[in-house]
Formats: C-alpha cells, structure tokens, sequence
C-alpha cells in the first residue's frame, strides 16, 4: 500500500493550496456560511481520498490494461487490427474520464440541460477515439507529427468560423478535460505497447510523444461539427445551487452517492468488460496479474465515485460563490488576482507537473533546470486564468482573441524548434488543466460570469482551454533555450 499512501500525499499537496485560499477568501474577504464551509472541508475531504484511491487503481489496473491491449495488437501486426482497438479502447477510456465527467456536469447544468452530459461524454468519446487511431497510425508510418498537428487545427480554425462562441469555448474546454488522469496514463501505455510495430526503437519512442496531443483535438474538432451540423442555436445559461438537498449537513453527500455510483459503474464497465473477455489472450496464466488489474478497477471505480460526490456535493459549491460575490461587489481587480494566485498555486501542487519538469531536466541532460521550468508554467498558468477573469469583466475580449494568437504561436514554435520538445509541449496540456483546474478554478470563473453583463456559457467556460494552452508555448520556448545552450556548447568544443 505504499503507492496508495504516496498517491495521497500527491493528491494531499495537490488540494491544500485551494483549501487554504478559501480560508484566506473567508476569513478576510466574504465570510461563507458555516454549512458551507464546512461541506467544502468534507468534499476536500471525498476528493483527496477518492482521487488517491482512484489514481492508485489506475496505476496498478488500467494502464497495465492499456499496455497489455497495446502490445497485443502489435502482436496481430495489422494496421486494421490496432486501428480498430484504438477507436474501441479510445471511447471507452475516454467515456470514464472523472475530469470530462466533472465538465460534462456542469454544461447539463448550465444549460439547463440543453447540452446533456450524456450527448457531451458521447460526442467528445468518439472525437478521441478517432483522433487516437489516427495518432496510431502517425507513430506506424513515421508522419512528422508538427505536420498532422496544422492539419488538425487547421480544420479547427474552419470550424470555428461557423460556431457560436459559447460552443467554442466548451469544446476547447472538453480538450483540456479529456487529457486527465485516466485518459494520458492509458494513451501512454497503449502507444508504449503498439511502438512494437516499429523496427526503429528509438523513432518509436520519439514519435510517441504527441499522441495525447491528437488524441484531445478530437475532442474540440468533435463539439465544433456538432455545433456546425446541428445549427446549434445561441444558448444561453444559468447557474443555481440546489438547496433543497441542503437541510441537514451531509444531505448534499447521501443524495449524489446513489445517481454517481451508477453513472461511474457504466463508465468502466465496458473497460472491465473488455478485460474480462480477453483475459486469457491478455495475461495468459498469470493469476498475480490478475488479481492486481482485477484489484485496480475496484480501487478505480471506488475512487472515482468518492472524487465526484466531494466536487458535486461539496468543493464547487464554493467556487461558485465566491466568484459570484467578487464580481457582485464589485472586486473585479481582486478576481483577477485571485485568479492568477489560484493558477500560479494550482500547478506548483499538481503532482504530473513535478513529474514532466524531472523529464525535461532529463531530457536536456541539465541543460534546462526543473525550477526554471516550474517558474515558467507557474507564472504561465497564473496569466491564463488571470486573462480568463478579465474575460469576464470585459465583455469586449472574446475567447478567440486569446485562442488565435496563442495556438499560431505555438504553431511557429513547432517549426522553429526541436521536434522532441513539440511532442512533449502538446502532450502537457493535460498535466497543466489538473483535476483542480476542472472543479473549483472553472466554478470560480462560472460564478464570476453569472454576474452583470457577462455570458455564463461563453465567459464561464474555456478557462481549461486557456490552461491548457500555456505548456504548449512555455515548453518549446524552453526548447530553443535549450537548442541555443547546446550549440553555444558545441562551438566552445570546436574551438
């Protein structure tokens, strides 16, 4: 039980900086009720918990999945075969993401259910899964993945000449919630297992990179033809806190243990389905791995009920209302702010950010140092949802004004620097819109924009798309530090 014990340490460090924010936003700024407050404590509680438990489960259970299924197609050596189980495996993984469950939740509920969850979990499901099959198909037939990447947001930019803003928005934000912590551990172990296919060993492992990049665009190309094909009118949203669960103080908790079982029991069954069907051309003989993977789907499902009761029934509940009450009284410039610190706290806690910064110092051989790194996405993380709250005070600034320039300079980037760098700045996107980004960071900006003149779809949403986006710029400017550094090095070593 060490990893479980090491995963809620993780989680811990992760959740504390939000904790004591608010107790700060408390004590000086709005002074919650006590019911509130206190249910905050209990979901912080659920979620440290569930997110440790479910983390844990995901490492011992379905990543070795995701790496047994990878290295089973590789062994059909069919193109056919791996594309298939991608887009399977791809939808499936996709459909139990606990982040894009939280995102999904909360569209229903803005929108007052014009926008389901179910239709949300179902269209960005199937947006993955065909842009995982395509990254497969990358990694067998060695396509420069900077090439693929202005293909795919080339289409985006199309696409989103025809669409709403307040669509844009989500579906920006259903890319940075679909790369979470159960989608990238898998996408990795599939593409680990189907590198096989490759002769070149060290090309594999170089085109790998990338993968969960290609994999997230599906998710905004999918809500982006929804949008073009359905006509999809101007909606508008609303957000309330449903009180009447609220008489007695775990009310909130008994009434969503229930509907969130079942909903997280239907998300993994067709994983445990596939497993168990094929678990004798998986595993063979091997009962001790088994039993572990058998073990891991438990600890998953038990943990993934446990996060999203913490977050619907507790932690949101106070994002919400203090953003509201900044932006009712008037303290635009403190949300703001407050915006930057929970950014720029957020990502020095999340534990797959101390996790990418070791491989690039690796990577680089030193060259680029992990605090250098952890200062630039911090600072990077707080500017973006720093802007996103001025979005939201500033009705003239759209979503787009910020989306455009940043991916174009991302795109340059991609040509100008080190192609190791591109794969891995893509990829980090969903290391940078952690589980916090996606519960009390969007429901801070959500009550924010449910205030005056702003639009609680197209201003509450696309602060995941805005997190996301900073790796994608930070890291490769970092890359042509590096690329500098190293020839810098090998002109002292001609001389």
């Amino acid at each position: 039980m060490n990893g479980l014990y090491q995963k809620m340490k993780e989680v811990t460090f992760a959740v504390l900086p939000i904790m004591g924010i608010v107790v700060l936003l408390h004590l000086s700024v709005y002074q919650l009720e006590t019911d509130y407050i206190f249910r905050f404590f209990i979901g912080a509680a659920f979620i440290i918990l569930g997110l440790s438990v479910f983390l844990y489960g995901v490492d011992i259970g379905v990543s070795p999945i995701g790496s047994l299924v990878g290295k089973a197609l590789a062994k059909s050596n069919k193109l056919m075969v791996v594309t298939a189980g991608a887009l399977l495996l791809g939808f499936i993984i996709s459909f139990a993401e606990p982040d894009l469950h939280i995102l999904a939740g909360q569209i229903d509920t803005v929108t007052s259910g014009m926008i389901s969850s179910l239709e949300i979990l179902l269209i960005v499901s199937a947006g993955i899964a065909v842009m995982l099959a395509f990254g497969l198909i990358r990694i067998v037939y060695s396509i420069p993945l900077y090439l693929l990447l202005f293909l795919l947001y080339l289409i985006v930019f199309v696409l989103s000449l025809f669409t709403p803003p307040e669509l844009l928005a989500i579906s920006f934000d259903a890319s940075g919630a679909t790369t979470g912590a159960l989608t990238v551990p898998f996408i990795l172990a599939l593409a680990l297992g189907v590198s096989t296919l490759k002769k070149d060993s060290k090309g594999a492992e170089k085109d790998s990179f990338g993968l969960v990049a290609i994999a997230s665009t599906g998710a905004i190309i999918a809500v982006l033809i929804m949008s073009v094909s359905t006509g999809t009118e101007k909606l508008s949203g609303t957000m309330q806190l449903d009180t009447a669960a609220y008489q007695t103080l775990m009310g909130p908790f008994f009434k969503k243990i229930p509907q969130v079982s079942l909903e997280t029991a239907a998300a993994l069954a067709p994983l445990a389905i596939i497993f168990f069907a094929s678990r004798q051309w998986l595993v063979k003989q091997k009962d001790r791995i088994m039993r572990r993977i058998v073990f891991g789907l438990f600890y998953a499902f038990l943990g993934l009920v446990l996060f999203i009761v913490g977050v619907n029934a507790g932690f949101m509940d106070v994002g919400l209302i203090m953003g509201y009450q900044m932006a009712s009284m008037d303290m635009s410039l403190l949300a703001v702010i407050m915006g930057f610190v929970l950014g720029a706290a957020t990502i020095l806690a999340e534990p797959a950010v101390h996790v990418l910064t070791r491989q690039i110092e690796e990577v680089t051989s030193g060259s680029v140092k992990r605090r250098l790194v952890l200062i630039a996405l911090s600072v990077g993380v707080g500017a973006a949802v720093a802007l996103s709250m001025l979005r939201i005070f500033i009705p003239a600034i759209q979503l787009w004004h910020y989306l455009l320039p940043g991916y174009i300079i991302a795109l340059v980037l991609a040509l100008l620097g080190p192609k190791l760098f591109v794969g891995i700045a893509f990829d980090s996107g969903g290391v940078a819109s952690g589980p916090m980004t996606a519960t009390f960071i969007l429901a801070f900006a959500q009550g924010a924009a449910s205030v005056g003149g702003a639009d609680m779809l197209a201003d509450g949403f696309g602060i995941i798309a805005m997190v996301a986006l900073t790796p994608l710029i930070t890291i490769q400017i970092l890359g042509l530090i590096y690329n500098r550094k190293l020839k810098k090095g090998k002109k002292r070593n001609a001389s």
